[in-house]
């Protein structure tokens, strides 16, 4: 747009205006230009690939290899069907922490501070980052769950067991998700996140699909059996095998809304606080 301007001379100038777009644009384009921002990102970053993909898979193998043979002497059940899902989640769970130190880079490099005035949906981000880790979880469990194929995990419910799986470290990441951006945009996120990530895999060895819930001293054995990794597991190890979904996949849908509800608010004060700072 040209606008004609008086000069104190008298003359008159011609002013080019560039249109900028408003905030009233496409939430949903926008929403999917910043996931694919985000996974092309991550695609390409060496700790969220390690810790999304290389992980999980070398964790898979060590414990097929090493622990069955062990375990398998301790349950009727092959320890593949409480591996893989244990796996799945915690490599879904793992993984958001490589990019919550992503999201804590962008902080320090004023990424987001540069993002904020920009005339986008101030929710474009947040929304982009929570579907780019829900779509990240569902690639790991994927790939888990192809590699826990060739181990010998066979789905006896079929496609709808096999889709269900993949949705249950999906529905489990996304209440996780708030959380993650909370410690990320923090000034201290990156020790945090550390953190963050032993606690995640100390929560390995501490859930139903590591070893059958008796092995565990019954002291603790309510702890377990509540922890939302345990309840994911056993979602998943229903929708595999055939047993109780309902229960567990109704408290991991509980856990994601309760993590979402509490971490949700905060995740937002705290985007807003470090795009602003």
């Amino acid at each position: 747009m040209t606008n004609i301007t008086a000069t104190p001379t008298g003359r008159t100038e011609h002013v080019v205006v560039q249109m900028i777009p408003s905030r009233s644009g496409s939430l949903p384009s926008q929403l999917l230009i910043e996931t694919g921002r985000l996974l092309r990102r991550w695609s390409r970053q060496q700790e969220v690939m390690t810790s999304t993909l290389v992980l999980p898979v070398l964790l898979l193998l060590m414990f097929d290899l090493v622990l069955t043979r062990s375990l398998g002497l301790s349950s009727d059940a092959d320890p593949i069907y409480g591996f893989v899902p244990m796996i799945a989640i915690a490599g879904a769970m793992y993984g958001a922490m490589g990019t919550g130190l992503s999201l804590y880079g962008e902080r320090q490099s004023g990424l987001l501070r540069r993002f904020w005035v920009l005339p986008i949906h101030r929710s474009a981000g947040l929304l982009g980052r929570l579907l780019a880790e829900c779509v990240r979880a569902a690639v790991v469990t994927l790939v888990v769950v192809l590699i826990g194929m060739l181990l010998g995990l066979r789905f006896q419910q079929g496609w709808p067991g096999f889709f269900g799986v993949l949705a249950v470290p999906v529905l489990l990441i996304a209440g996780f998700t708030p959380a993650v951006i909370l410690v990320g945009v923090s000034r201290i996120g990156d020790k945090v996140v550390q953190l963050a990530a032993i606690v995640v895999l100390i929560g390995m060895f501490f859930n139903s699909g590591f070893v059958p819930l008796d092995n565990y001293p019954d002291l603790i054995q309510p702890v377990v059996r509540a922890q939302p990794m345990s309840c994911a597991i056993e979602a998943m190890r229903g929708l595999i095998l055939g047993g109780p979904v309902a229960t567990p996949l109704l408290q991991t849908a509980a856990w994601s809304l309760g993590l979402a509800a509490v971490f949700g608010v905060l995740a937002v004060r705290g985007y807003r606080a470090a795009a602003e700072s």
